[in-house]
């Protein structure tokens, strides 16, 4: 897929202004007027392919350029900075570095001055205006089918940056107008950024002519009907008013049409190669039979070249640190950053012992579950200058800057799966390289499968058919652990678990645990919680991103998130 991956990706912009969305947040203009007629439905390919390639890198000339300002470049990455605000915020993971800002994301006692907030918000509305440069280029009366196709791809990605910033910042700026440098964006309520968003996407799904079986790397009716899911799965709190019925509708929707792919469901056979470097083949358009993949980022180690996305999963697991080979799972530099929390852990627990000799590198434990089987953990035996040593892995995260602290998390590769789902470690380290190739899952059939689930308990008075208990089980084949036999055995509680064993830093968590009201107050705690190693309760406030210092002091009409 190694010429779609090129292909998707542009070089051009309709020209962007400099200010008009985000306050004061610079963004650069990129590569404007490269082509000379700009009625050449080349050049419109091109555009779009822009506004894809915000969501992959950081800038155009290279891994470390950037369109923002004010942010690390491959912090500044769209898909890292959600990231940063959905994972590091919650009980999933540890950054082991205290990076600036980092330390107050991982122990949630961040600051509406923090600059990752700040370059998040402004990642989020520069891809807003690109896309709304290019929406607005193309008429919404144009007889021309794939212009219109085209266009409406541009709204899909623009409702995906307005559904983040509906979710991390709750009221942030809103406009559909092409960026000029002179006007402002005005303020918009969460509730009303909801109902736009919720008309928005069902138009997409339900009236438009976006794709049902899109080309490689672009986004299609899954995709755009996954994110209304989505959306609705968190409309309690959005708006305060649950909508478990519409989300379960359009998950039905989306599994009427994959269901029968596979004996999993739609599912892919084996769960870590869906996270490895040829898992180009689960994206929609990608070629394979199963496309768990709804909508996806695609990657290329040449092409797309950057410090964030799947380079950044990568790279951030993986450590020389304890005899580890970093280059087996083809990267050529460790960045030794993410580790497991201690809550994560024990959602796969019990942990058991290996028996025989454990490789130079790897923990004496494993999981049951398919989902952790790659995670290193427990006494690690490794050679150090040429002498046999070994270090305890340990399940707490004492240290927070200590590599032994919390077990290494494996689940992105930048190494092919077999065809029985096995990974094909690198022999060659010379084969590793610095960027990698894998795509990046942003929606999977998983989760829409789980968000039925979640919806059936929540709603067991409804009219909803009762294929909860089949829908977990697919999940749960897949992971090889035992299924349920019951529907009466699924509960709150375990849905949120399984959530956490499936989805682990693929950026739903922070949501996930706002929504079952467990992230803020005292009621569930995880390491280094408001900066104490048992974790302690934090305010209400944090159940949403403050809006940045920087864009309150541009646009003084901005108010504040309550409690900032």
């Amino acid at each position: 897929m190694k010429l779609n991956k090129i292909l998707i990706f542009g070089t051009i912009a309709l020209g962007l202004g400099a200010t008009s969305c985000v306050g004061d947040l610079n963004l650069d203009p990129i590569d404007p007027n490269l082509y000379t007629d700009t009625e050449s439905p080349d050049f419109y390919k091109q555009a779009l392919g822009e506004c894809y390639s915000i969501m992959a890198v950081s800038g155009q000339q290279g891994p470390g350029s950037s369109i923002i300002s004010g942010l690390d470049n491959g912090r500044g990455q769209y898909t890292r900075a959600i990231f940063m605000m959905n994972e590091f915020t919650t009980d999933e993971c540890l950054w082991v570095w205290k990076d600036d800002g980092i330390y107050d994301l991982v122990t949630c006692t961040f600051g509406a001055s923090n600059g990752n907030i700040y370059g998040t918000y402004g990642r989020l509305y520069a891809h807003i205006a690109v896309c709304n440069q290019f929406i607005n280029s193309i008429s919404e009366d144009t007889p021309d089918a794939e212009m219109l196709e085209m266009r409406n791809e541009a709204r899909a990605l623009r409702a995906m940056s307005y559904y983040w910033a509906l979710d991390i910042f709750g009221n942030p700026s809103f406009t559909l107008d092409s960026p000029d440098g002179i006007n402002e964006p005005g303020q918009i309520k969460r509730n009303d950024l909801y109902k736009w968003l919720e008309e928005e996407l069902i138009f997409l799904v339900d009236e438009s002519n976006l794709s049902s079986s899109p080309l490689y790397g672009r986004v299609g009716k899954d995709g755009a009907e996954a994110l209304l899911a989505r959306l609705y799965l968190n409309a309690g709190v959005y708006t305060g008013t649950p909508q478990w019925s519409k989300c379960a509708e359009r998950c039905q929707n989306i599994i009427e049409r994959h269901e029968g792919q596979s004996v999993y469901g739609g599912l892919t056979e084996s769960y870590l190669a869906l996270f490895a470097k040829n898992n180009s083949q689960y994206m929609p358009g990608g070629g394979g039979n199963v496309n768990e993949i709804l909508w996806g980022i695609a990657y290329d180690s040449q092409y797309t070249q950057t410090y964030g996305g799947t380079t950044f999963l990568v790279a951030s697991e993986v450590s020389a640190n304890l005899g580890m080979d970093y280059r087996r799972y083809g990267v050529s530099s460790p960045w030794t950053c993410l580790k497991a929390r201690q809550n994560l852990s024990e959602l796969f627990a019990p942990w058991n012992s290996k028996s025989g000799n454990v490789p130079n590198g790897q923990g004496s434990l494993y999981s049951d579950d398919a989902r952790a089987s790659q995670w290193i953990a427990g006494n690690v035996n490794f050679v150090d200058n040429g002498q046999e040593s070994s270090q305890e892995v340990t399940i707490q995260n004492t240290e927070i800057g200590e590599w032994s602290n919390g077990y290494t998390v494996i689940k992105w590769t930048n190494i092919d799966a077999n065809e029985d789902g096995s990974l094909n470690f690198l022999t060659d380290p010379d084969k590793a390289t610095e960027f990698v190739s894998t795509d990046l899952a942003l929606i999977r059939l998983a989760d829409v499968y789980l968000m039925y689930v979640e919806c059936y308990v929540r709603e067991k008075a409804s009219a909803l058919p009762t294929n909860a208990l089949k829908y977990m089980n697919y999940v749960r084949n897949r992971a090889k652990i035992e299924p349920y036999t019951s529907i009466n055995q699924i509960d709150l509680p375990e849905v949120i678990n399984e959530r956490g064993r499936e989805l682990y830093w693929e950026m739903t968590r922070r949501s996930d645990l706002i929504r079952f009201d467990m992230y803020t107050g005292n009621s569930y705690l995880w390491s280094w919680k408001g900066n104490v190693l048992e974790g302690t309760g934090i305010a209400d406030r944090y159940k949403l991103m403050p809006i940045p210092t920087n864009i309150i002091a541009a646009q003084p009409s901005f108010n504040q998130n309550p409690g900032w």
